[in-house]
């Protein structure tokens, strides 16, 4: 048990301390384009005029909230080559007070000078954004008049909006990265073939598709003469057409796996590639782990299977459409029902194969039986007193570790307690500090506290479901434990904290690295002290959504409109759709979505109001549907 000489030093870590409060503030600057505010560059180019009366919601969803159960929470062609991409990100933002935003003209100029950390450790968290088109609030209601008012165009519309943001993400694999491996032989033919093969059609098939979505919207718009020769109101007659698809998502699917290990063989195998291949995620373009990326394909037919479902129960039986949509959306089963169990086993490699290459201090740690289940901050009792710690909670093993000093954001791992045996117990408050609880393993004890009553409701009712679950296994289907890489205390290593050194062989890679990896779950929890588990994930994934919303800052006056996809628990910010890559993102959990009230003073319908903290943002949707979705 722990003595009460130890329970001494742990009041001052909960609640936290000025000193932790204002290293916080000045992390949480440093999550490179996804601070509680987003870098976009103060200039910004007109949208195109055709493009201004497609305004696109967010999506609202109860699920990703870290903190609130209660809370309703945001669940929310290449025209250069990759060389382009190897000049610096966007600057991050000047944090100010006195600045609105506001909609003048300006000139599409995107500056890539630096602004050093001491600009902006403290301040408001409020990023400079300018620019844009001039939004005229009576204007934008009388546009939004002419839009057909049956929720059928909506849903057909959320199609297209998502349909070019998948354009895109193929696009990522099928022209950029192989862009990219093209200028050396770094990757083995057969592996090249491989994912290529099956990746190929599937780009080459939508680009043509997307084009025949966009005719049909424009026509189901009434800005084409061509709805004056027959029904154009409907999408599921273009769908059923394109049905033959599916073969090609059923090949690709049925090599997944494959193409996922030969490539995590050709990274160990070759360090050539290992750097080629980092170089790749840390450019701008690549706004997602790599792996996220093939995932896309057959994440995409859930997608047309959850539209599908909606057109069906808003049409009814009687409805022109309903046939054919219905007729998709058996197609479309058929394909998935074989690949559900395999979907999530994919899912579960690709999240085990991120965090393999974010720790750091452990070996062997991607295996066959292996589930994640659960990531997060909690504090963790030292000799220190409390110090704030990531663990992560596997079907088989529970790991914590601390964030190294290295550029790239590694965490070192420090403990790893096997779930067999492991008992959880509930802390006498008298001894420690609120929302706290012990875990016993062989013969260590772990002391240690949420940040909130909810989130250690979360890790006890995962780690007990684990512990059950670990018990049932047979010994002889047992997963090997992966091995630390020293075997030396891991409380010692803890109190020291002798950090590794940065790798400095790619001198270009560490601030670029941080690019991507600072989105990723992992430094999000550890930015908002919250956790978040596969659950999560997977309602996040069938959440997914891509268009245009008018965003506004609390202290300003103006709204500008920004092109927004929603993935991987984050708004990544564009000026239109055709951009490259996302000036900027932000990423949600933790934010709290609710209306505005009076003293917000926003008077306009389907707006939004998102939270964290002193942050405060609010977007507008343009429909009913597009508000509530």
């Amino acid at each position: 048990m722990l003595s009460k000489e130890m329970s001494k030093h742990s009041s001052p870590a909960l609640p936290i301390t000025a000193a932790e409060r204002s290293r916080d503030s000045f992390d949480e600057s440093h999550l490179s384009r996804s601070p509680e505010v987003e870098n976009i560059p103060q200039e910004m180019r007109d949208v195109p005029e055709e493009e201004q009366n497609h305004i696109r919601p967010a999506s609202l969803h109860r699920s990703v909230s870290a903190s609130s159960p209660s809370c309703t929470v945001l669940s929310l062609t290449p025209s250069s080559p990759v060389s382009d991409q190897l000049t610096p990100p966007p600057p991050p933002p000047i944090y100010r007070d006195d600045v609105n935003v506001t909609d003048t003209v300006t000139s599409p100029t995107v500056s890539d000078t630096g602004v050093s950390s001491s600009e902006f450790k403290s301040g408001t968290m409020m990023s400079v954004l300018s620019g844009g088109s001039t939004r005229d609030d009576s204007e934008d209601d009388v546009k939004r008049k002419h839009y057909p008012a049956d929720k059928a165009y909506y849903i057909a519309k959320e199609l297209l909006m998502t349909e070019r943001t998948y354009k895109k993400d193929l696009e990522l694999i099928c022209v950029w990265f192989r862009n990219a491996i093209s200028r050396d032989d770094t990757l083995p033919d057969h592996l090249v073939e491989l994912l290529f093969g099956q990746i190929d059609p599937i780009y080459e098939y939508h680009v043509p598709f997307l084009k025949e979505v966009e005719q049909r919207i424009a026509m189901w718009e009434g800005k084409s003469n061509a709805h004056l020769n027959g029904d154009y109101q409907k999408i599921g007659d273009i769908l059923l057409a394109n049905m033959k698809v599916l073969k090609l998502y059923q090949t690709y699917m049925e090599h997944h796996e494959h193409i996922l290990t030969e490539l995590e063989l050709a990274l160990k195998r070759s360090k050539q590639f290992e750097l080629l291949y980092k170089d790749f995620e840390a450019q701008k373009v690549c706004y997602l782990p790599l792996n996220t990326f093939l995932l896309k394909p057959a994440q995409r037919l859930l997608h047309y299977k959850l539209i599908l479902e909606r057109l069906l129960k808003h049409y009814g039986a009687d409805h022109a459409n309903f046939k054919d949509c219905q007729a998709c959306l058996s197609k479309i089963i058929e394909v998935m029902r074989p690949f559900e169990t395999t979907m999530k086993h994919l899912e579960n490699m690709q999240k085990l194969i991120e965090l393999q290459r974010d720790l750091t201090g452990i070996e062997s740690f991607v295996q066959p039986n292996r589930l994640f289940i659960r990531e997060g901050c909690l504090q963790k009792l030292s000799r220190k007193g409390y110090q704030q710690r990531m663990f992560f909670l596997f079907s088989d093993m529970l790991l914590y570790t601390s964030r190294t000093a290295m550029p790239s954001l590694q965490f070192k791992v420090h403990g790893q307690l096997p779930l067999r045996g492991m008992i959880v117990e509930e802390t006498d408050a008298s001894m420690a500090v609120a929302n706290s609880f012990t875990l016993y393993s062989g013969n260590r004890c772990l002391l240690l506290a949420a940040s909130s009553q909810e989130e250690k409701d979360k890790w006890l009712e995962d780690l007990q479901t684990a512990i059950v679950m670990a018990t049932d296994v047979d010994a002889q289907n047992q997963v090997l434990y992966p091995s630390l890489k020293s075997n030396s205390s891991t409380d010692t290593l803890e109190d020291g904290l002798d950090e590794p050194k940065a790798d400095t062989r790619n001198p270009s890679s560490p601030e670029r690295q941080i690019q991507h990896r600072a989105n990723t779950t992992m430094h999000v929890c550890w930015h908002r002290n919250t956790s978040v588990s596969m659950r999560d994930q997977n309602v996040a994934v069938e959440n997914q959504l891509s268009g245009y919303l008018l965003r506004k800052f609390k202290n300003s006056n103006g709204w500008q409109k920004l092109w927004v996809v929603f993935t991987n628990f984050c708004l990544f910010f564009y000026k239109t759709f055709q951009d490259d890559f996302p000036l900027a993102s932000l990423p949600l959990l933790g934010y709290a979505v609710t209306t505005p009230t009076e003293a917000d003073a926003i008077h306009k319908e389907y707006v939004f109001k998102l939270q964290f903290k002193n942050h405060v943002y609010f977007f507008r949707a343009e429909s009913e549907y597009t508000f509530e979705r």
